[in-house]
C-alpha cells in the first residue's frame, strides 16, 4: 500500500507515525471527522504488538476506565466490520474458576458488571462442559461468560482495516518509510523521512510503540517506559474440532485488572506463592482458535525498562514453553497438543501510568506504552484522543 503520488507534499490535518493498532485507530477517527490523514509505517506492516496477539477483544478484563474504552472499542469493531470483512467474530469471553476463591471472584466481578451496565452470565460447571467441548471436568468449578465480546485475526485485521481506510476514506498510507524527524514550524509540523522526503501537517500522533526512542531518545530514556517479552504457541489445526470464542482460565482471574477491584482479590493474592514459576514468567493460560482451526495458547510475561529492551534477547525458553502446555493440559483435552508454531511478541506499557503520553510544541503527540489493552481499548481510546487533540466538542 506504498502510496506515494503526486499529492504527497499537500499538507495533511494529521499525520500518524506507526501504522499498529493504536496508530490507525487514531487516523481512523480523524478521517471520520472529515480530516486529510496520512498513515507512515517503517515496516511494509506492522511487525511488532499489533500483529503478535491472540486477537482477544475482551474489556471484561480491564478496569473500569479501560472497559469504557473497550466497550466502545466493541462498538467500532462491529460498525467497521459490517462495512468491510476485518475478520471480526463475535463469539464472546469465557473465564474459568478452577477454585473456590476463583469462584468468588467471578461471582463479585459479575456484581460489578450489573453496576456498570455490561452483559455477563454466571455459567455452572456443567453449562461450562457442555459448551467447551475438551474442558476437563476435574479443572471447571464455575464461568462467567461475556456474549458481547469478539476475536478477530491480528494480521488479517490491521491489513483489512488500512485497506478500508485507504479504498473508503481516502487515508493515505506510506509503508516502509522511517521517519527520523518531526520538527515544528509556523502553522504546523514538518515530518521528515530516511527517503528524503518532507511531509507537512498541522497534527502529529506518534504511536510507534518504544520505537519513539529513535526519534526522541532523551524522552525514550527518561520514560518510566518498561517493555514486556510473551510467549506464545500454536497448534497444528484441530480436525474435527470447535472452540468458540476467548478461553481465558484460572489464572487470568488472578492477574487481570478488572479482578483487582473485587472485594476479595487483594486477601486472595496476597496467599499465593511469588516464587511459583507461573509468578516468576508471568504465565496465564489462554486459549483462542484461530480461522484455521489452530488453537493458540500462551502466554508468559518477562519485563525489562525500555531503554535496556535488547537484554529480553530474542531467544524462546523451552521450559516456559513446557510449562505453557503442561497447565494448558490440565485445562482442556485438545486433539491434538502438537506444536506447529513458536514466537514471542513484545509491547511497551508504563510503570506508574496506564498509557504513555506527551506532547510537544502542542502539535506533536507521542500515544504509546498502552501495553496488553492495545487490541482492546485503541479504538475507543482513539476516538476520545482525537477529539482532545483537536479540540472537537
Amino acid at each position: 500500500m506504498d502510496c506515494y503520488k503526486m499529492s504527497m507534499h499537500k499538507k495533511y490535518d494529521l499525520i500518524v507515525v506507526g501504522g499498529g493498532v493504536l496508530g490507525t485507530f487514531h487516523a481512523y477517527h480523524a478521517l471520520e471527522h472529515g480530516l486529510s490523514v496520512a498513515v507512515i509505517e517503517k515496516d511494509k506492516q506492522p511487525q511488532r504488538a499489533t500483529v503478535r496477539n491472540f486477537g482477544q477483544v475482551v474489556p471484561s478484563g480491564m478496569n473500569t476506565k479501560w472497559q469504557n474504552y473497550g466497550r466502545e472499542s466493541l462498538d467500532i469493531y462491529r460498525k467497521i466490520q459490517d462495512r468491510f470483512d476485518i475478520s471480526v467474530r463475535q463469539n464472546g469471553s469465557v473465564y474459568l474458576a478452577s477454585g473456590e476463591e476463583e469462584v468468588l471472584l467471578i461471582e463479585e466481578l459479575r456484581s460489578i458488571n450489573q453496576r456498570n451496565g455490561y452483559t455477563s452470565q454466571l455459567l455452572t460447571r456443567q453449562e461450562c462442559l457442555e459448551r467447551y467441548p475438551g474442558l476437563k471436568p476435574d479443572y471447571v468449578k464455575a464461568g462467567l461468560f461475556f456474549p458481547d465480546e469478539v476475536t478477530v485475526e491480528p494480521k488479517v485485521m490491521i491489513g483489512k482495516l488500512q485497506q478500508y481506510l485507504v479504498k473508503e476514506k481516502a487515508l493515505d498510507y506510506y509503508d516502509s518509510t522511517n521517519v527520523i524527524r518531526c520538527t515544528a514550524i509556523a502553522g504546523g509540523i514538518t515530518v521528515q523521512t530516511s527517503k528524503g522526503i518532507t511531509f507537512e501537517a498541522v497534527k502529529v500522533v506518534i504511536c510507534c510503540g518504544s520505537e519513539f526512542k529513535t526519534l526522541y531518545p532523551q524522552l525514550f530514556a527518561g520514560s518510566d517506559l518498561e517493555v514486556t517479552k510473551l510467549q506464545m504457541l500454536q497448534t497444528v489445526r484441530q480436525s474435527g474440532y470447535q472452540l468458540k470464542g476467548s478461553i481465558l482460565t484460572g489464572l487470568s482471574i488472578r492477574r487481570y485488572e478488572a479482578f483487582y477491584e473485587c472485594p476479595s482479590f487483594a486477601a486472595i493474592k496476597a496467599k499465593e506463592d511469588p516464587h511459583a514459576l507461573e509468578k516468576q514468567w508471568g504465565v496465564h493460560i489462554l486459549f483462542k482458535q484461530a480461522v484455521d482451526g489452530s488453537v493458540i495458547i500462551g502466554d508468559s510475561h518477562e519485563y525489562a525498562d525500555a531503554a535496556h529492551a535488547d537484554d529480553l534477547g530474542f531467544d524462546l525458553r523451552a521450559d516456559v514453553d513446557a510449562f505453557m502446555i503442561a497447565e494448558a493440559q490440565k485445562i482442556f483435552e485438545l486433539p491434538s497438543y502438537e506444536i506447529r508454531n513458536r514466537w514471542y511478541g513484545i509491547y511497551s506499557q508504563c510503570k506508574k501510568a496506564d498509557l504513555f503520553q506527551y506532547t510537544i510544541d502542542g502539535s506533536i503527540h507521542i500515544v504509546t506504552g498502552i501495553g496488553g489493552k492495545g487490541m482492546t481499548g485503541s479504538a475507543g481510546f482513539a476516538k476520545e484522543n482525537i477529539k482532545k487533540i483537536f479540540d472537537f466538542k
